[in-house]
C-alpha cells in the first residue's frame, strides 16, 4: 500500500507544471559523453556503440526504466564525427521513445588540445496509455484512452579535449515542448537543460590511475544539481569508482575492459532520499563495443577507454 501511495504521489506531480528533474538520470554517462553533449560525436575516432539499461528505484511499481543506445564515428581524419542517439524510457503508463541524428567538427588547437562543436536534431514520441490503469472510477475521461504527441527538438554543444584532460558545455534540448497531457488545463513542460561536465586523468604509479570527473546540471526555474565521481583505474582494466549526486544519494561504479572491443559497465544507486523506504536502489548495466574501419581510420590513434 505505501508503494502505491508512493508511486500516486510520484504522478500527481508529473501531472502539474513543476520544475524538477524530467530527463533521464544516468549513472555511467561519463562512459557514454554522446547522451549530453552531441560535440562528443566521433571523439572515439573508431566506430564505438554503446548501450545502456537502467532500472530505477526497485521494487517501487511504476518505477522508470531507461534504455539508450549510442552509435557514431570519426570521418575525415577524424576532423568529422557522425552518430545517432536512440532511447525509451518507461514510467507507468507514460512511455517515451527518443531518436537524434549527430553532427561535430573538431579544430585542433595545438597538438595537443583540440575543440569540438556539435549539433543534434531529432524527435521524441511520447505515449500515455491510460488504459493500463487499474482504477476504480473507470468513467473517468481523463483517466481512460491513449495520448500521444511527436515533439521535434534541436540541441548544441562543444567539447574541449587535451590528452590529460576534458571540458564540455552543452544544451542537448533546446525547445521547450510539453510532456503530458491529460486532456485537461495541467501539463508538463520540458524545460530547458544545460550540461557543464569535465574531468581529468592522473597516473599515481605504474598500474594505478586517478580519473576524477564531475557534472553540472542546471535546468531552467529548477535548483542546480552536481554529480562527482572519482574512479580508480587498475592495470588499464578494471575501473572502481564512486559518485556523488547532490541531494539524491551516492552511486559505487565497476568498469572491466574486456580487450580493446568490449567494455562493460556496473552501477548501484544508494538512494539517500525518501524513496529508500520503498525501494533498495537503482540498477545500470553498460556495454561498448569499439571497431576500427580500416578505410576511415587508418593511420589514427584511438583514444583509450580511460
Amino acid at each position: 500500500m505505501r508503494r502505491r501511495i508512493v508511486f500516486l504521489g510520484i504522478c500527481i506531480g508529473l501531472s502539474v507544471t513543476v520544475a524538477a528533474q524530467q530527463r533521464p538520470v544516468q549513472s555511467l554517462y561519463m562512459f557514454d559523453p554522446l547522451l549530453i553533449n552531441p560535440a562528443y560525436a566521433g571523439a572515439q575516432v573508431q566506430m564505438s556503440g554503446t548501450a545502456v539499461y537502467r532500472n530505477q528505484w526497485v521494487n517501487l511499481e511504476g518505477a522508470p526504466k531507461t534504455f539508450t543506445t549510442t552509435l557514431h564515428s570519426g570521418f575525415l581524419k577524424s576532423k568529422m564525427g557522425l552518430g545517432i542517439i536512440m532511447s525509451s524510457d518507461q514510467i507507468g503508463v507514460h512511455s517515451d521513445a527518443s531518436f537524434f541524428g549527430v553532427y561535430s567538427y573538431r579544430i585542433n588547437i595545438n597538438r595537443e588540445m583540440s575543440l569540438s562543436m556539435g549539433l543534434q536534431g531529432g524527435f521524441n514520441y511520447l505515449l500515455s496509455d491510460y488504459n493500463k490503469l487499474n482504477i476504480k472510477n473507470a468513467g473517468d475521461p481523463n483517466l481512460s484512452g491513449a495520448a500521444s504527441k511527436l515533439n521535434p527538438n534541436v540541441g548544441a554543444g562543444l567539447f574541449l579535449r587535451t590528452k590529460t584532460y576534458y571540458l564540455g558545455f552543452s544544451v542537448p534540448y533546446m525547445i521547450n515542448n510539453n510532456v503530458v497531457d491529460f486532456n485537461t488545463n495541467t501539463f508538463v513542460t520540458q524545460h530547458r537543460y544545460y550540461y557543464f561536465q569535465g574531468g581529468t586523468s592522473r597516473t599515481l604509479s605504474q598500474n594505478v590511475k586517478w580519473v576524477p570527473s564531475f557534472l553540472l546540471r542546471v535546468q531552467e526555474n529548477a535548483p542546480f544539481t552536481v554529480d562527482v565521481n572519482s574512479t580508480f583505474v587498475l592495470y588499464e582494466t578494471v575501473g572502481l569508482g564512486v559518485s556523488y549526486r547532490l541531494n539524491d544519494g551516492f552511486v559505487g561504479l565497476f568498469e572491466l575492459q574486456i580487450d580493446e572491443r568490449f567494455h562493460v559497465g556496473y552501477a548501484y544507486d544508494f538512494t539517500t532520499s525518501d524513496l529508500n523506504r520503498v525501494s533498495i536502489g537503482s540498477h545500470e548495466l553498460m556495454l561498448n563495443y569499439r571497431i576500427r574501419i580500416p578505410k576511415l581510420h587508418k593511420g589514427l590513434e584511438c583514444p583509450a577507454y580511460w
